[in-house]
């Protein structure tokens, strides 16, 4: 099973940027053992700042990976940044904004900008900031060799791809 931290894709500008919604509910398990009640003080679910980076990763990953129809198998190489300054809240909305800085056959480098929709003011608050390399798993001078079908583009993915209309880019 492969855990998604997008729900779906609002912008896509090929080759330069997409950008990816996440609705936080208290019906996602995992906040609710996020500072979980201890004692006196009572639970305060929030979403764990790895997990909103995971998301900016899988937007990110996406944009990379649609640049030459997802033929390549697009894997996060490293995390160059990543700076998370508020929390987010069940309730709220999480925006992946990432945008493409290169690309080429050893893999893809990426900035974004993650914010929070506060639903009282109808505005969105810059939360965070992320660069992330991509490598392309099978140009690695390794030698290692990897499975011939895509295990990084799954089912999970097309599904999110088919859903926000972008179903044409899985080629």
């Amino acid at each position: 099973m492969r855990w998604m931290w997008i729900d779906t894709i609002v912008a896509y500008e090929p080759d330069r940027r997409l950008v990816a919604i996440k609705n936080v509910s208290l019906a996602e398990e995992h906040l609710h053992q996020h500072f979980a009640a201890e004692g006196d003080l009572p639970a305060q679910p929030v979403m764990p700042a790895s997990l909103m980076i995971e998301g900016m990763a899988q937007t990110a990953g996406i944009l990379a990976g649609s640049v030459r129809g997802f033929r390549e198998k697009v894997v996060l190489a490293k995390i160059q940044k990543a700076e998370i300054t508020a929390d987010v809240v069940p309730g709220q909305c999480i925006r992946y904004d990432a945008r493409l800085e290169r690309i080429d056959p050893m893999g893809a480098g990426t900035a974004g900008t993650i914010e929070r929709l506060d639903h009282r003011t109808g505005t969105w608050e810059r939360i965070g900031e992320t660069e992330i390399m991509f490598s392309h798993v099978d140009q690695n001078m390794s030698g290692l060799a990897f499975p011939e079908h895509n295990f990084v583009f799954s089912d999970s993915f097309r599904n999110v791809l088919q859903a926000s209309g972008l179903g044409h880019l899985m080629k």
